[in-house]
């Protein structure tokens, strides 16, 4: 078997919650999606995915498959013993052992979720608009433990220096809480570079999850380690999961 790197989440969440971001190498895609696509629906070889979706979970220990859901830069959160492909979602959740939550990203922000027991687990997909939308926000009111006893860790995303945006965006968030503003920087075109990492942790606290972790890394700036759409264009995903071991 093929070694399958993956980047562990470094929080303090229970010993329990095993949970982390896989990276671009050890797959069998080819091309614009090597070589660890986790993404079915970007065009890839579907056997390629196949096997790159059994190498995850062998490597990363998995109880099981994750449910994968259909992003749509929403705002709604699914358990993961009901959650179905058919059916649309950005984020999803569980209260049980052995139940895999998972979501595929390629610059946008994945948010994980772990009560301060372990027993609640989630993670969000948050891209722009999700993130303006309260998809976080969603998804701690749906984890269903008090936001004080909640770790979030945000994993790889696109970084400020790479993520540039129009006014248009800007003024989405800005309307909804002005103090997003200092998460945006103008740039000498006219445009602003956005800080998915800052609005996200702005947001958190903003619903009481303080304890928040990660945020360090960008999508866009390690061709090496992460697929990036705004670099690339069409290209394989990363899987970014969480599950509590029994």
């Amino acid at each position: 078997m093929t070694a399958v790197p993956w980047l562990r989440a470094d929080w303090p969440a229970p010993a329990n919650v095993v949970a982390g971001t896989t990276l671009r190498a050890g797959g069998a895609s080819q091309g614009r999606y090597a070589t660890l696509n986790l993404g079915a629906h970007v065009g890839d070889d579907p056997e390629a995915v196949r096997t790159n979706r059994c190498r995850f979970v062998e490597a990363c220990g998995l109880p099981g498959e994750p449910p994968w859901l259909r992003q749509v830069h929403g705002t709604r959160v699914m358990a993961a013993y009901s959650a179905s492909p058919d059916q649309p979602a950005d984020a999803i959740v569980a209260d049980r052992p052995g139940a895999v939550c998972a979501v595929l990203t390629a610059d946008c922000l994945p948010v994980v979720f772990a009560s301060a027991s372990g027993r609640e687990i989630a993670v969000a997909h948050a891209g722009w608009r999700g993130l303006s939308a309260g998809v976080l926000e969603a998804t701690v009111a749906a984890l269903g433990a008090p936001a004080g006893e909640v770790l979030a860790w945000l994993g790889p995303a696109i970084s400020q220096p790479a993520f540039e945006v129009g006014q248009e965006v800007r003024e989405v968030f800005v309307q909804g809480d002005p103090g997003a503003a200092g998460h945006f920087r103008r740039n000498d075109r006219g445009r602003w570079q956005a800080d998915l990492y800052g609005l996200a942790r702005l947001r958190l606290g903003r619903c009481g999850v303080t304890r928040v972790f990660g945020g360090g890394r960008c999508t866009y700036g390690e061709p090496e380690a992460f697929f990036s759409y705004r670099r690339d264009g069409q290209c394989g995903r990363m899987a970014t999961f969480v599950f509590r071991a029994r």
